[in-house]
């Protein structure tokens, strides 16, 4: 099979280097650093990537050729390099919601990006770092700390590449780079399902778990203990008493219906929801004639019916307003804007169905997004509302997206939305009685049925405080992180951990906090303690900005040795050492991750730190707080003046003790004696309740 070559690899002046995407970046291929992370990225680049002949908002740009085996696809990875110093925007935000705004500031953050397919053949352009339709964006500052922020499967736009493969290789880049840590908000979804609590059940920790990402922190004060004890609950639900709580509604037939289902194809016992879960992601669909999409709710809503007369196989889908879509949008564009640029698209599919002669053929996203472009110039504002339109209604018109299999490119096709018996071929028919019960044959479509117990048994258990506390407790915990311990090697060096000691001006504000995490300095062998300050002094003038001018003068726990003196045999390899000095820029702008404004949270859940949800500051105490903890939805608009509560009973004490008991994470570690399904729940001093 002949290998696709990209356009641009046709202009180099040499033969690019190509490696296997499956193989790329494994031990010792095609490299074996053994490094700080610092050092190992500039091996990287040297071993593995072509440097550019342009720049990104001055910003250097490696490319790095790689080929899809099976497929032959050759596609690029992109590694830009990011001086903080001459970067619009030198604060993370990732750190600062992670947890990490008290590191210091890294000199350099290392970008590796695959763009969306229909780019592969075009430069990378400004504002890339705002695109969210890359296949792959992940963030690493030179101190081995690190963000993936973006991964785009096939259900996100890629044509070749799925979610499983691109995050086998961000993985290899990190462990064969040994970065220290990598945090991702799991804010993935799969047919209207959040991942992380479907794959919380099913498997005790979200989709990324896989790779070993664990729990970081939650919002809205939800901590570990919270997660976990949410996912027993969740997990441990009998089947048998699921049955019996759902007795007396419209659903319990159809529960029965799959649970006997499973149960009679499985060589195992299935008995609670996890089990059963886990056995219906990993099992295939039944071979059926006609496959139906169910998606069943308990709430009344409006159901829309797909007539296809094509060879399409006619399924229920479920159509949401764009109007809707873009209200839970946490986008930096107002709602105006993006329904505007769906306007626009619309507009482009309308006369693009017109040169058809109203005989459909779809657009291809690049065509569409070029068409587009003649009337929006904002490029991240085509690309956030361009993947977030797929079978949605904009107007009086339908906005489908699909992969075409004849040319494997994703296409948009717009239809009329019609009434009654004149609907036009593929309209929708809308009608607004609630959706019937589950009708069809059980095992046919697997994971709608996944949708059907995921919607009512998940985020609808009939009169059950627990579960619905326990579910919100796991749909607030985004934040997960995977560490690569510090490793010593057995090798003719010497590693340490070297941690600056913090400095007097910086024990008046700073102590009370988690200090900043240590360098990784590597020696030979046969060092001495004036070779490992002068190894120390160099690793940190090169990592932070602060510290270009540090002098080192002390090793804190190696007073006792002159500066000839061998550290072999003196210092065991792999420890941490204290290192005192003069030199820090302790009133730089560039001091910490996440930027030196001082400002407090405290919030009634218990949040005490920035968790990256939305928040308002009281005009009175300036304290931030959510602001779903204080009745205002995310969409809603702050008021223009705030008090929070503790500074309204300061001025107007209640005579009374007021009514209302916030349910929070918490809850789910005090929860009163009571009884729920066929299990007693009891209060517990370690972790507040049993089951």
């Amino acid at each position: 099979m002949s290998i696709s070559t990209l356009e641009s690899c046709k202009k180099r002046k040499r033969r690019p280097k190509l490696f296997g995407f499956h193989t790329f970046m494994e031990s010792g291929c095609p490299i074996s650093p053994t490094g700080a992370f610092r050092d190992n990225v500039r091996q990287f680049l040297s071993a593995c990537g072509e440097l550019e002949d342009y720049k990104v908002e001055d910003m250097s740009i490696w490319c790095t050729l790689l080929v899809h085996e099976s497929s032959s696809i050759v596609f690029p990875l992109y590694t830009i390099e990011e001086h903080v110093r001459h970067s619009p925007q030198p604060y993370c935000d990732q750190c600062r919601c992670s947890g990490w705004g008290n590191h210091y500031m890294s000199k350099r953050k290392y970008h590796w990006i695959i763009p969306i397919d229909c780019d592969w053949n075009k430069p990378l352009e400004d504002g890339v770092f705002d695109l969210q339709t890359h296949i792959l964006h992940g963030l690493i500052h030179c101190n081995g700390f690190g963000h993936l922020l973006s991964i785009n499967g096939i259900e996100g736009g890629s044509g070749y590449l799925c979610g499983r493969e691109i995050m086998d290789l961000w993985d290899r880049i990190c462990t064969n780079l040994r970065t220290c840590k990598v945090t991702v908000e799991d804010v993935s979804k799969k047919k209207s399902m959040d991942l992380r609590l479907l794959h919380g059940v099913a498997y005790g920790h979200s989709w990324f778990g896989r790779w070993g990402y664990k729990f970081f922190h939650g919002s809205f004060g939800v901590r570990e203990q919270n997660y976990n004890r949410a996912i027993e609950i969740l997990s441990s639900l009998e089947l048998d008493n699921i049955i019996q709580d759902f007795c007396g509604t419209d659903l319990c037939r159809e529960m029965k219906q799959i649970f006997h289902h499973y149960r009679d194809i499985s060589e195992t016992l299935l008995l609670t929801l996890k089990d059963l879960l886990r056995f219906m992601l990993t099992v295939k669909s039944c071979a059926s004639a006609q496959k139906k999409t169910i998606m069943t709710t308990t709430k009344p809503s409006k159901r829309m019916t797909l007539r296809n007369k094509s060879v399409v196989k006619d399924k229920s889908v479920n159509y949401k307003r764009f109007s809707a879509v873009v209200a839970k949008m946490d986008s930096r564009w107002s709602a105006r804007r993006l329904e505007s640029a769906a306007e626009v698209i619309v507009n482009a599919l309308q006369e693009q169905k017109a040169e058809n002669l109203g005989h459909g053929g779809g657009m291809s996203r690049q065509k569409l997004r070029d068409a587009a472009r003649m009337h929006i110039g904002d490029t991240g504002l085509l690309d956030y509302v361009l993947k977030s339109m797929n079978n949605v209604i904009v107007g009086s018109h339908i906005v489908h997206r699909a992969v075409n299999p004849a040319t494997r490119l994703l296409e948009y096709t717009i239809h009329d939305l019609c009434d009654g018996a004149g609907i036009s071929e593929l309209g929708p028919e809308i009608s607004d009685e609630p959706l019937p019960p589950l009708a069809l044959e059980t095992g046919s479509d697997v994971y709608s049925e996944v949708v059907y117990l995921y919607m009512n048994v998940l985020l609808n258990y009939p009169e059950s405080e627990l579960v619905a506390l326990a579910t919100q407790a796991v749909l607030d915990s985004k934040h997960f992180v995977k560490e690569w311990p510090f490793r010593d090697e057995d090798d003719q060096f010497l590693r340490f951990k070297c941690q600056v000691m913090p400095s007097f001006v910086d024990s008046e504000t700073d102590l009370t906090a988690k200090l900043p995490p240590g360098e990784l300095v590597m020696i030979p062998l046969h060092s001495t303690v004036l070779e490992l300050k002068e190894a120390a002094e160099s690793a940190l003038r090169d990592t932070y900005c602060i510290m270009e001018n540090l002098g080192v003068t002390d090793v804190g726990n190696m007073q006792k040795l002159d500066d000839g003196e061998l550290l072999f045999g003196a210092v065991e390899s792999g420890s941490q050492v204290w290192i005192q000095g003069y030199g820090i820029d302790s009133d730089s702008k560039l001091r910490y991750e996440g930027g030196n404004d001082k400002w407090m949270v405290k919030c009634e859940c218990g949040a005490q730190d920035d968790d990256g949800e939305r928040m308002v500051a009281c005009d009175i105490c300036e304290v931030w707080q959510h602001t779903r903890c204080h009745g205002i939805e995310d969409s809603g608009t702050v008021p223009p003046l705030f008090v929070c509560p503790r500074c309204c009973s300061s001025f107007a004490p209640s005579r009374t003790e007021s009514s209302f008991r916030f349910l929070g994470s918490d809850d789910l570690l005090l929860v009163p004696e009571t009884e729920y399904g066929a299990e007693r729940v009891v209060f517990n001093d370690d972790i507040g309740m049993s089951l």
